[in-house]
Protein backbone atom coordinates (compact mmCIF):
# COMPACT_ATOMS: atom_id res chain seq x y z
CA UNK A 1 0.00 0.00 0.00
CA UNK A 2 1.21 3.78 -0.73
CA UNK A 3 1.66 5.32 2.05
CA UNK A 4 1.11 8.91 2.83
CA UNK A 5 4.45 10.67 2.64
CA UNK A 6 4.89 8.83 -0.61
CA UNK A 7 1.78 9.36 -2.44
CA UNK A 8 2.08 13.59 -1.16
CA UNK A 9 5.60 13.22 -2.85
CA UNK A 10 3.93 10.89 -6.12
CA UNK A 11 1.45 14.46 -6.56
CA UNK A 12 3.54 17.08 -5.37
CA UNK A 13 7.23 16.17 -7.37
CA UNK A 14 8.00 18.31 -10.71
CA UNK A 15 7.46 16.43 -13.76
CA UNK A 16 7.05 16.26 -17.64
CA UNK A 17 4.44 14.55 -19.31
CA UNK A 18 5.33 13.06 -23.04
CA UNK A 19 2.24 10.96 -23.87
CA UNK A 20 -1.11 13.11 -24.22
CA UNK A 21 -3.12 13.18 -26.95
CA UNK A 22 -5.48 16.00 -26.64
CA UNK A 23 -8.69 14.89 -28.08
CA UNK A 24 -8.30 11.73 -25.18
CA UNK A 25 -8.78 14.73 -22.56
CA UNK A 26 -11.95 16.35 -23.80
CA UNK A 27 -14.07 15.51 -20.66
CA UNK A 28 -18.02 14.19 -21.24
CA UNK A 29 -18.63 17.55 -19.21
CA UNK A 30 -17.07 19.45 -21.99
CA UNK A 31 -17.82 17.42 -24.89
CA UNK A 32 -21.86 18.12 -24.03
CA UNK A 33 -21.34 21.85 -23.02
CA UNK A 34 -19.27 22.16 -26.93
CA UNK A 35 -22.25 19.97 -28.43
CA UNK A 36 -24.68 22.66 -27.17
CA UNK A 37 -22.44 25.48 -28.14
CA UNK A 38 -22.67 24.11 -31.80
CA UNK A 39 -25.78 22.58 -32.40
CA UNK A 40 -24.21 19.25 -32.56
CA UNK A 41 -26.81 15.76 -31.58
CA UNK A 42 -24.39 13.05 -29.42
CA UNK A 43 -25.95 9.39 -29.10
CA UNK A 44 -25.63 9.40 -25.62
CA UNK A 45 -28.72 10.99 -22.89
CA UNK A 46 -26.28 12.30 -20.34
CA UNK A 47 -22.73 13.00 -19.40
CA UNK A 48 -23.44 9.87 -16.60
CA UNK A 49 -24.40 7.42 -19.71
CA UNK A 50 -21.31 8.65 -22.08
CA UNK A 51 -19.12 7.82 -18.57
CA UNK A 52 -20.71 4.65 -18.78
CA UNK A 53 -20.07 4.31 -21.95
CA UNK A 54 -16.03 4.03 -21.02
CA UNK A 55 -15.91 0.17 -20.64
CA UNK A 56 -13.24 -1.22 -23.49
CA UNK A 57 -12.60 -4.56 -24.16
CA UNK A 58 -9.70 -3.22 -26.58
CA UNK A 59 -8.11 -0.58 -28.38
CA UNK A 60 -10.61 -0.07 -31.30
CA UNK A 61 -13.78 0.00 -28.87
CA UNK A 62 -11.95 2.88 -27.51
CA UNK A 63 -11.20 4.47 -30.69
CA UNK A 64 -14.67 3.90 -31.58
CA UNK A 65 -16.28 6.61 -28.70
CA UNK A 66 -12.99 8.39 -28.77
CA UNK A 67 -13.50 9.78 -32.32
CA UNK A 68 -17.25 10.24 -31.52
CA UNK A 69 -16.51 12.40 -29.13
CA UNK A 70 -14.11 14.53 -31.13
CA UNK A 71 -17.03 15.40 -33.33
CA UNK A 72 -17.95 18.41 -31.16
CA UNK A 73 -14.64 19.94 -31.52
CA UNK A 74 -15.41 22.23 -34.75
CA UNK A 75 -14.41 26.48 -33.73
CA UNK A 76 -10.72 27.47 -32.72
CA UNK A 77 -12.55 28.16 -29.35
CA UNK A 78 -13.51 24.52 -29.24
CA UNK A 79 -10.21 23.67 -29.35
CA UNK A 80 -8.50 26.40 -27.22
CA UNK A 81 -11.12 25.35 -24.27
CA UNK A 82 -10.04 21.68 -24.66
CA UNK A 83 -6.30 22.31 -24.84
CA UNK A 84 -6.68 24.84 -21.78
CA UNK A 85 -8.72 22.35 -19.30
CA UNK A 86 -6.11 19.84 -19.88
CA UNK A 87 -3.13 22.76 -18.96
CA UNK A 88 -4.63 23.56 -15.90
CA UNK A 89 -5.23 20.11 -14.78
CA UNK A 90 -1.66 19.26 -15.11
CA UNK A 91 -0.22 22.26 -13.57
CA UNK A 92 -2.40 20.90 -11.04
CA UNK A 93 -0.67 17.66 -11.00
CA UNK A 94 3.16 19.65 -11.28
CA UNK A 95 3.51 18.88 -14.87
CA UNK A 96 6.10 21.47 -15.90
CA UNK A 97 6.17 20.57 -19.07
CA UNK A 98 3.90 18.62 -21.81
CA UNK A 99 4.40 17.61 -25.17
CA UNK A 100 0.86 17.42 -26.49
CA UNK A 101 -0.26 14.93 -29.77
CA UNK A 102 -2.99 16.17 -31.75
CA UNK A 103 -4.65 14.36 -34.49
CA UNK A 104 -5.75 16.60 -36.76
CA UNK A 105 -7.18 13.92 -39.90
CA UNK A 106 -9.84 13.53 -37.31
CA UNK A 107 -10.73 16.72 -37.43
CA UNK A 108 -9.75 18.04 -41.33
CA UNK A 109 -12.25 14.15 -42.44
CA UNK A 110 -14.75 16.34 -40.78
CA UNK A 111 -14.22 19.08 -42.95
CA UNK A 112 -12.67 21.23 -40.00
CA UNK A 113 -9.82 23.40 -41.48
CA UNK A 114 -5.98 22.63 -40.09
CA UNK A 115 -5.28 25.89 -39.23
CA UNK A 116 -8.65 26.11 -37.40
CA UNK A 117 -7.65 23.00 -35.25
CA UNK A 118 -3.73 23.99 -34.68
CA UNK A 119 -4.68 27.34 -33.91
CA UNK A 120 -6.54 26.64 -31.04
CA UNK A 121 -4.44 24.15 -29.21
CA UNK A 122 -1.44 26.59 -30.40
CA UNK A 123 -3.10 29.35 -28.95
CA UNK A 124 -3.81 27.38 -25.27
CA UNK A 125 -0.68 26.57 -25.34
CA UNK A 126 0.76 29.92 -25.43
CA UNK A 127 -1.72 31.60 -22.62
CA UNK A 128 -1.57 28.54 -20.55
CA UNK A 129 -0.23 27.93 -16.87
CA UNK A 130 2.96 25.20 -18.20
CA UNK A 131 5.76 24.97 -20.99
CA UNK A 132 3.93 23.11 -23.81
CA UNK A 133 5.04 21.87 -27.54
CA UNK A 134 2.78 19.99 -29.70
CA UNK A 135 3.40 16.88 -31.59
CA UNK A 136 1.60 15.95 -35.13
CA UNK A 137 0.30 12.67 -34.86
CA UNK A 138 -0.71 10.66 -38.26
CA UNK A 139 -3.56 8.04 -37.98
CA UNK A 140 -2.48 4.41 -38.87
CA UNK A 141 -5.53 3.05 -40.02
CA UNK A 142 -5.33 5.36 -42.80
CA UNK A 143 -2.88 5.31 -45.73
CA UNK A 144 0.45 6.81 -46.11
CA UNK A 145 -0.84 8.99 -48.97
CA UNK A 146 -3.30 10.66 -46.78
CA UNK A 147 -0.30 11.16 -44.16
CA UNK A 148 1.88 12.83 -46.49
CA UNK A 149 -0.96 15.16 -47.33
CA UNK A 150 -1.41 16.04 -43.73
CA UNK A 151 1.92 16.68 -43.73
CA UNK A 152 2.39 18.79 -46.35
CA UNK A 153 -0.87 20.75 -45.01
CA UNK A 154 1.06 21.14 -41.78
CA UNK A 155 3.73 23.00 -43.50
CA UNK A 156 2.91 26.85 -43.46
CA UNK A 157 2.07 25.67 -39.27
CA UNK A 158 5.63 24.61 -38.71
CA UNK A 159 6.39 26.91 -36.34
CA UNK A 160 4.22 25.76 -33.95
CA UNK A 161 5.18 21.89 -34.00
CA UNK A 162 8.15 20.23 -33.05
CA UNK A 163 7.63 17.03 -33.69
CA UNK A 164 5.56 13.80 -35.81
CA UNK A 165 3.96 10.88 -34.34
CA UNK A 166 1.77 7.51 -35.05
CA UNK A 167 -1.13 6.40 -33.50
CA UNK A 168 -4.43 4.96 -33.66
CA UNK A 169 -5.19 1.21 -34.23
CA UNK A 170 -1.66 -0.83 -34.09
CA UNK A 171 -2.30 -4.29 -35.49
CA UNK A 172 -1.81 -4.97 -38.63
CA UNK A 173 0.02 -1.50 -39.11
CA UNK A 174 3.15 -2.01 -38.78
CA UNK A 175 5.37 1.44 -38.51
CA UNK A 176 7.19 0.43 -41.93
CA UNK A 177 3.66 1.58 -43.36
CA UNK A 178 4.70 4.98 -43.30
CA UNK A 179 8.81 4.89 -43.96
CA UNK A 180 8.34 7.97 -46.66
CA UNK A 181 6.14 10.09 -44.59
CA UNK A 182 8.73 9.92 -41.33
CA UNK A 183 11.60 10.29 -43.76
CA UNK A 184 10.72 13.74 -45.29
CA UNK A 185 9.10 15.17 -41.66
CA UNK A 186 13.17 13.76 -40.57
CA UNK A 187 14.18 15.99 -43.75
CA UNK A 188 12.31 18.76 -42.20
CA UNK A 189 14.08 18.82 -38.88
CA UNK A 190 10.96 17.24 -36.95
CA UNK A 191 11.29 15.20 -33.91
CA UNK A 192 10.14 11.81 -34.41
CA UNK A 193 8.12 9.12 -32.20
CA UNK A 194 5.91 6.30 -32.58
CA UNK A 195 3.08 4.05 -30.67
CA UNK A 196 4.75 0.65 -30.82
CA UNK A 197 4.59 -2.26 -28.90
CA UNK A 198 1.25 -1.84 -27.15
CA UNK A 199 -0.96 -4.00 -28.72
CA UNK A 200 1.30 -4.50 -31.61
CA UNK A 201 4.21 -7.25 -31.00
CA UNK A 202 7.62 -5.97 -30.35
CA UNK A 203 8.49 -6.52 -33.82
CA UNK A 204 7.14 -3.06 -34.09
CA UNK A 205 9.10 -1.38 -31.74
CA UNK A 206 11.87 -2.95 -33.79
CA UNK A 207 11.06 -1.35 -37.05
CA UNK A 208 10.07 1.65 -35.54
CA UNK A 209 13.73 1.89 -34.86
CA UNK A 210 15.04 1.09 -37.79
CA UNK A 211 12.38 1.91 -40.67
CA UNK A 212 11.31 5.30 -39.19
CA UNK A 213 14.58 6.77 -36.98
CA UNK A 214 12.00 7.38 -34.24
CA UNK A 215 13.21 9.27 -31.24
CA UNK A 216 11.10 7.74 -28.23
CA UNK A 217 8.50 4.72 -28.18
CA UNK A 218 5.42 5.40 -27.06
CA UNK A 219 3.93 2.50 -24.90
CA UNK A 220 7.20 -0.20 -25.49
CA UNK A 221 5.89 -1.89 -22.89
CA UNK A 222 5.93 -5.39 -24.97
CA UNK A 223 9.72 -4.59 -25.50
CA UNK A 224 10.49 -7.37 -22.46
CA UNK A 225 9.13 -9.97 -24.52
CA UNK A 226 12.19 -9.89 -26.48
CA UNK A 227 15.79 -10.04 -24.78
CA UNK A 228 17.77 -8.60 -27.70
CA UNK A 229 15.13 -5.55 -28.10
CA UNK A 230 15.44 -4.82 -24.53
CA UNK A 231 19.10 -4.80 -24.09
CA UNK A 232 18.87 -2.19 -27.36
CA UNK A 233 16.39 -0.50 -25.86
CA UNK A 234 18.67 0.10 -22.49
CA UNK A 235 22.02 0.55 -24.30
CA UNK A 236 20.77 3.27 -26.59
CA UNK A 237 18.30 4.86 -23.35
CA UNK A 238 15.62 4.85 -25.94
CA UNK A 239 12.88 6.44 -23.56
CA UNK A 240 9.14 4.51 -23.46
CA UNK A 241 6.18 6.81 -22.40
CA UNK A 242 4.53 4.48 -20.54
CA UNK A 243 0.52 4.80 -19.55
CA UNK A 244 -0.66 2.20 -17.02
CA UNK A 245 -3.72 3.40 -16.53
CA UNK A 246 -4.21 2.96 -20.34
CA UNK A 247 -2.59 -0.37 -20.22
CA UNK A 248 -5.72 -1.85 -18.40
CA UNK A 249 -8.79 -0.11 -19.72
CA UNK A 250 -7.31 -1.56 -22.90
CA UNK A 251 -7.23 -5.10 -21.56
CA UNK A 252 -3.02 -5.05 -22.13
CA UNK A 253 -2.67 -5.99 -18.38
CA UNK A 254 -5.83 -7.35 -16.75
CA UNK A 255 -4.88 -5.14 -13.23
CA UNK A 256 -2.44 -2.94 -12.25
CA UNK A 257 -0.43 -5.70 -10.44
CA UNK A 258 0.06 -7.22 -13.78
CA UNK A 259 1.78 -3.53 -15.05
CA UNK A 260 5.55 -4.28 -16.28
CA UNK A 261 6.50 -0.56 -15.20
CA UNK A 262 8.92 -1.93 -12.35
CA UNK A 263 10.48 -4.67 -14.65
CA UNK A 264 11.21 -2.29 -17.06
CA UNK A 265 12.83 0.12 -14.34
CA UNK A 266 14.54 -2.79 -13.13
CA UNK A 267 15.83 -3.71 -16.56
CA UNK A 268 17.38 -0.21 -16.63
CA UNK A 269 14.96 1.18 -19.48
CA UNK A 270 14.20 5.09 -19.60
CA UNK A 271 10.81 4.38 -18.76
CA UNK A 272 8.67 7.20 -18.11
CA UNK A 273 4.52 7.77 -16.72
CA UNK A 274 1.67 9.43 -19.15
CA UNK A 275 -1.90 9.69 -18.93
CA UNK A 276 -2.25 8.68 -22.73
CA UNK A 277 -6.00 9.74 -22.84
CA UNK A 278 -7.24 10.44 -19.31
CA UNK A 279 -10.77 11.41 -19.84
CA UNK A 280 -11.34 7.93 -21.01
CA UNK A 281 -8.88 6.14 -19.23
CA UNK A 282 -9.73 7.06 -15.41
CA UNK A 283 -7.03 9.36 -14.87
CA UNK A 284 -4.60 12.19 -15.42
CA UNK A 285 -1.11 11.78 -15.47
CA UNK A 286 -1.11 11.84 -10.79
CA UNK A 287 -3.71 9.42 -11.05
CA UNK A 288 -1.22 7.20 -13.26
CA UNK A 289 1.69 7.63 -10.49
CA UNK A 290 -0.81 7.01 -7.67
CA UNK A 291 -2.18 3.76 -9.21
CA UNK A 292 0.87 2.22 -10.17
CA UNK A 293 2.58 3.21 -6.82
CA UNK A 294 -0.17 1.61 -5.02
CA UNK A 295 0.08 -1.93 -7.09
CA UNK A 296 3.59 -2.40 -7.31
CA UNK A 297 6.42 -2.29 -5.54
CA UNK A 298 7.96 0.96 -6.09
CA UNK A 299 9.39 3.50 -3.93
CA UNK A 300 10.90 6.81 -3.56
CA UNK A 301 14.01 5.69 -5.54
CA UNK A 302 11.65 5.17 -8.30
CA UNK A 303 10.03 7.94 -8.28
CA UNK A 304 12.88 10.11 -8.14
CA UNK A 305 13.85 7.82 -11.30
CA UNK A 306 10.76 8.14 -13.07
CA UNK A 307 10.36 12.18 -12.53
CA UNK A 308 14.16 12.12 -13.60
CA UNK A 309 13.36 9.85 -16.62
CA UNK A 310 9.88 12.42 -17.77
CA UNK A 311 12.55 15.24 -18.69
CA UNK A 312 15.58 13.65 -19.79
CA UNK A 313 13.25 12.47 -22.60
CA UNK A 314 11.53 15.51 -23.10
CA UNK A 315 12.36 17.27 -26.59
CA UNK A 316 13.75 20.45 -24.57
CA UNK A 317 16.78 22.28 -25.44
CA UNK A 318 19.38 21.35 -22.99
CA UNK A 319 19.42 24.26 -20.29
CA UNK A 320 15.98 23.80 -19.55
CA UNK A 321 16.18 20.01 -19.25
CA UNK A 322 19.18 20.64 -16.81
CA UNK A 323 17.00 23.15 -14.83
CA UNK A 324 14.11 20.89 -14.61
CA UNK A 325 15.94 17.87 -13.68
CA UNK A 326 17.87 19.78 -11.06
CA UNK A 327 14.78 20.81 -9.86
CA UNK A 328 13.36 17.37 -9.65
CA UNK A 329 16.91 16.33 -7.10
CA UNK A 330 15.75 19.34 -5.19
CA UNK A 331 12.98 18.31 -4.41
CA UNK A 332 13.82 14.85 -3.34
CA UNK A 333 16.68 16.45 -1.08
CA UNK A 334 14.55 18.49 0.50
CA UNK A 335 11.45 15.58 1.38
CA UNK A 336 14.24 13.37 2.33
CA UNK A 337 15.77 15.93 4.59
CA UNK A 338 12.38 16.96 6.30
Amino acid sequence: MLNEQLRHMLQAMPKAELHIHIEGSLEPELIFELAQRNGVSLPYASVEALRQAYAFTDLQSFLDIYYAGASVLLTEQDFYDMTMAYLRRAAADNVRHAEIFFDPQTHTARGVPFQTVIDGIWRACQDGPISATLIMCFLRHLSEEEAIATLEEALPFRDKIIGVGLDSSEVGHPPEKFARVFERARNLGLHLVAHAGEEGPPAYIESALDVLNVERIDHGVRCLEDADLTARLVREQMALTVCPLSNIKLRVFDVMGDSNLRRLLDAGLVATVNSDDPAYFGGYINDNYLAAFDALPLDVHHARQLAKNSFAAAFLEPERKRAWLAEVDAFFDAAQAA
